[in-house]
């Protein structure tokens, strides 16, 4: 185990302005704030992460970074992930640990990220960590769009799917399905949605944005599976947080009423 003290850990938050599905969402108003500025902030409260750099690729995101005290630095604009932005930005840095966070998720918080940065910090070997939390609605288990993760015992990913998984073979999905937001709670305990914080050594982000997309990943399209399909080890972190991803305009919404309740 090396010291944390001469560990330097980067955090870079992707932003892109031309989403298909909500164009400018980064500079989404949430009371007051551009939705990056809320993400920045609160990677900023890590105790972990030395450096936070918004990597965009686009002029009018970077203005915006740079008004409320931000770094950001412009990328490339045909990257095809923000992984593969992250990269671009990596190459040019000495840290040894890149958080690649999503900037999409406005109520991230630096204590959960560095609870993913951790196990990197306690074992050498180790290329990457993530995070999952509990899946406790069926709708969401059921949901497509949400990320399921299944862990060994040791909290090593075994695999990723948009697929409800694991599956327990005497579960009558069809009841699910016709009442998936009952009061009753037949998921099993080792039921957990991904949360799209990742942490890397730097060497291998830049060996793995150089990797051909895999078959699975291709599949499910899920960056993450590229890694396992490969032989590497991904460590996942189980955390108490649930996460509000901005994927739509009406999800800014969900965002302030979250955020207007007394906590």
């Amino acid at each position: 185990m090396r010291s944390i003290q001469f560990m330097k850990i980067s955090a870079v938050i992707p932003a892109r302005y031309g989403s298909k599905r909500f164009e400018g969402k980064p500079l989404a108003d949430i009371l007051g704030k551009p939705m990056i500025q809320h993400v920045y902030e609160g990677v900023c409260q890590s105790k972990l992460i030395d450096e936070v750099i918004v990597a965009t690729d686009d002029q009018r995101i970077l203005e915006v970074v740079h008004s409320f005290g931000g770094k950001g630095v412009m990328t490339l604009s045909t990257h095809p992930t923000g992984t593969d932005r992250v990269a671009e930005v990596a190459k040019k840095l000495r840290s040894e640990i890149v958080v690649n966070v999503q900037g999409d998720e406005p109520l991230i918080k630096g204590s959960i990220i560095d609870k993913a940065i951790q196990p990197l910090l306690s074992d050498d070997t180790l290329p990457m960590a993530t995070l999952m939390t509990r899946i406790e609605e069926v709708k969401d288990w059921l949901n497509p769009h949400i990320v399921k993760v299944v862990v060994g015992q040791k909290n090593f990913a075994l695999y990723f799917s948009r697929s409800p998984i694991p599956f327990p073979r005497d579960l009558n999905i069809g009841r699910l399905e016709s009442n998936p937001f009952g009061t009753a709670r037949p998921l099993p305990k080792r039921v957990h949605k991904h949360i799209g914080v990742y942490v890397f050594r730097r060497k291998f982000l830049l060996h793995f944005s150089k990797m051909k997309p895999t078959p699975l990943e291709k599949l499910e399209k899920l960056e993450q599976l590229r890694a396992l399909e490969n032989g590497y080890r991904i460590k996942v972190i189980p955390v108490n947080y649930e996460p509000i991803c901005v994927d739509l305009p009406e999800d800014i919404e969900k965002i302030v009423h979250y955020l207007s309740k007394p906590h």
